[in-house]
């Protein structure tokens, strides 16, 4: 249970007032509300009594969050239990997704109500006497339409006309009417189909449960006496030293200490090819080992990994609804009373003013009645948009909620930032340019063995270039860092300078060759460094942060997709302008301020479609806050970006931009989709009910057969991979 102050300003409270300091948010899973009828009854019930503030429902985990004062627990979970519910108190840990295991139904009630119901159909048809068609009818209600029966009459005990209740109403009126075969074929049908939603239901909220089953629940822990024990990951504290071993799922998140190997990331970060780790490099929770062994440091609990970060975010944004679905919530109000009053209206107008046969038009009316149930219309968007949100955490996409999910399709702008995020955020040593004849593995010797003796980005860039080509490097001394300009040293009795363009001109040695060189090489960004020896120049170097290679086809499928992209970058102009040059950016600004940035942001706002930011998180703070849609970049691990990003991509890959488009904008076609099958197949129903065409059969269809259809189409999201 959890008991904390509640936040105000949650996007789906549904507080009456606002919520006092004092008041606690309470977490309770009840198994039996998986259907917008079961959050009308709560509303209902819950939201009268003094001292409840807010309710949050999360319908797809059955989960219910009561804002309400720290003394009313019990009243809280006593009026759940009126209806006939039973409520369990969760844990609202930050990081958990608990799993309740729900009994599995049972098919023989319906394969009995079923024999019967076919039974009534026969003696019907056959001409026995009534009472026989009307034994077996009750008898086909009673095996398989009891719980439908006990739900209806507490909902209508409390004023809900839910579609328990108007199944109830209609079954009923069927069997005093005589229709007793109807009557019972419409209650198996529905049981029928109630069993099938409820499995489809759980597809969906698996996708979700399914990420918890990637960590093993026992790992191998170092102990104190050195002897390796196997224990439960959730008992392994931050600090224990953990053996992984080939093939093996890694539990808990960890720093490799010892050992090699390659791991397959993809559940965390989607990434396609394994990752090559050593000494040093960061392992998650749910990734799978290769074939190498190594040994890990924990660095979160298993509460605290990256993986449990992500099944809470996931589910935590199935909470918050997006746009359709508070459309459409807010039309389920007034379509249910205005059916209502319709079924009502037939029921009593034709044969009051027209002298029709009172009993046929009451059929009419209950037949009305059941297609009328908005649940198919209701349902139809959380489960679009949960298999959207699982689809997106397949692919190592994170989406903080529906509101996120469904916007990405409105994106006209996406601003990026350049270091860490275009680039790889370290400098490399790009270009080497001998001069007069020099030979180049001895001046890329000389100069390392310069640069290693300096912390400079760019001299390290240089000794890492010459430690992967196998160089030597020789000793230096009367070693000495210029402020601004570079280092000196002697090396064999010869006094050598590296350093900037400015250098090499104290040192007397510049020319309109260097110079244009020089030029040329900063011209496509790049830091150029001389290394000059007795007033002469010995070699050129060029360094620059290199691009990633997801950069250039995720702006190319960007602008394909209609997303204009913009550089937002702190870097100088003429640097910015190479680089935007090299991808096809559409526009470009250097030398800007994280304030300069977040006016950029400000000035694209609602002119033409959304903006989105993509950044670190840090020095792009302001102007991811700022945009309808903030990207963090290299996620994982770092549990800041997931806790506030508005989508956090869970490695450094941009091509999970238009990737997060695509999949946005096929969200939105399925939703209008489902919306669209949802009230069509009612209307269809309703003017063949009228007209004086509908049964009993058409409603159930109408109701659960459009429940199922609109279903089934939003989880086919859940098939949706990195592909367009």
């Amino acid at each position: 249970m959890s008991t904390h102050p509640d936040s105000q300003g949650r996007p789906d409270a549904q507080a009456a007032s606002p919520v006092p300091a004092t008041a606690v948010r309470t977490t309770i899973r009840i198994m039996q509300m998986d259907c917008p009828t079961e959050e009308g009854l709560l509303r209902r019930k819950l939201g009268g009594m003094p001292g409840v503030h807010g309710m949050d429902f999360n319908l797809m985990q059955r989960v219910l969050t009561v804002s309400h004062q720290p003394a009313l627990v019990g009243e809280v979970l006593a009026a759940i239990r009126s209806l006939d519910f039973t409520p369990e108190l969760l844990d609202e840990a930050p990081t958990r997704v608990e799993a309740s295991v729900q009994a599995p139904p049972r098919w023989w009630p319906l394969a009995l109500g079923a024999g019967a119901a076919l039974g009534a159909e026969l003696a019907h048809g056959w001409g026995a006497p009534g009472w026989v068609a009307a034994l077996l009818a009750v008898a086909a209600v009673m095996a398989c339409g009891t719980t439908t029966f006990r739900k209806g009459c507490l909902a209508l005990r409390h004023g809900n006309f839910n579609i328990n209740a108007l199944m109830s109403l209609a079954v009923t009126g069927a069997m005093v009417l005589g229709q007793w075969p109807e009557a019972a074929m419409v209650m198996v049908l529905f049981t029928l189909a109630e069993l099938i939603e409820a499995r489809s239901l759980d597809r969906a909220r698996d996708a979700i449960q399914g990420l918890l089953q990637l960590a093993p629940e026992r790992v191998t822990v170092r102990q104190a006496d050195g002897r390796w024990q196997e224990v439960a990951a959730s008992e392994v504290p931050i600090g224990a030293r953990v053996r992984v071993r080939p093939g093996e799922r890694i539990a808990l998140d960890g720093t490799v200490v010892s050992g090699r190997s390659v791991v397959n990331q993809a559940p965390i970060t989607g990434e396609g090819m394994p990752v090559d780790k050593a000494p040093g490099d960061e392992v998650y929770a749910g990734t799978v080992n290769g074939a190498g062994a190594f040994e890990l440091t924990v660095t979160a609990t298993l509460d605290g990994s990256t993986l449990a970060r992500i099944v809470h975010a996931v589910s935590t944004a199935q909470g918050a609804r997006a746009p359709t679905q508070r459309f459409v919530d807010r039309f389920a109000k007034v379509y249910t009373p205005a059916v209502l009053a319709v079924a009502v209206g037939v029921a009593v107008l034709p044969p009051w003013w027209m002298g029709g046969g009172w009993l046929d038009w009451v059929y009419k009316a209950l037949v009305l009645l059941v297609i009328a149930c908005p649940c198919a219309l209701v349902i139809s968007t959380p489960v679009t948009i949960v298999s959207g949100l699982a689809a997106a955490a397949r692919q190592g996409i994170l989406v903080k909620g529906g509101a996120y999910l469904e916007a990405g399709r409105s994106l006209r702008w996406m601003a990026l930032d350049k270091t860490g995020t275009l680039t790889r955020g370290r400098p490399e040593q790009t270009d080497v340019l001998a001069w007069a004849g020099q030979e180049e593995a001895r001046v890329c010797s000389l100069a390392a063995s310069l640069a290693a003796r300096s912390d400079h980005p760019v001299s390290r860039a240089i000794a890492a270039a010459a430690e992967v080509a196998g160089l030597p490097l020789h000793e230096v001394m009367h070693f000495e860092a210029l402020a601004g300009r570079g280092v000196r040293g002697d090396i064999a009795g010869q006094t050598y300078w590296l350093g900037n363009h400015r250098l090499a001109g104290e040192q007397g040695v510049d020319s309109p060759e260097l110079a244009a060189r020089v030029q040329d090489l900063e011209a496509q960004g790049k830091t150029v460094v001389v290394l000059t020896v007795e007033g002469r120049v010995l070699a050129l170097f060029g360094v620059a942060d290199t691009l990633k290679e997801s950069s250039r086809e995720a702006v190319a499928e960007l602008h394909a997709l209609g997303v204009r992209t913009v550089m937002l970058t702190g870097d100088n102009v003429a640097v910015a302008r190479a680089i935007g040059a090299e991808l096809g950016i559409v526009e470009v600004q250097g030398g800007l301020l994280p304030d300069d940035k977040l006016r950029s942001i400000e000035a694209r706002l609602g002119r033409s479609g959304g903006v989105g930011m993509v950044g670190d998180g840090i020095n792009d703070a302001p102007a991811l806050a700022r945009a309808d849609i903030g990207f963090a970049m290299g996620a994982a691990g770092t549990g800041t970006a997931i806790d506030t990003a508005d989508v956090a991509l869970m490695d450094d890959d941009l091509r999970k931009l238009p990737r997060f488009v695509r999949l946005s904008r096929r969200t939105h076609a399925l939703l209008v989709q489902n919306i669209v099958l949802a009230l069509g197949i009612k209307l269809v129903f309703l003017v063949l009910t009228v007209m004086g065409l509908g049964t009993m059969w058409m409603a159930v269809f109408a109701d659960v057969g459009a429940s199922l259809l609109v279903v089934g189409n939003g989880l086919r999201l859940l098939r949706v991979t990195g592909a367009r």
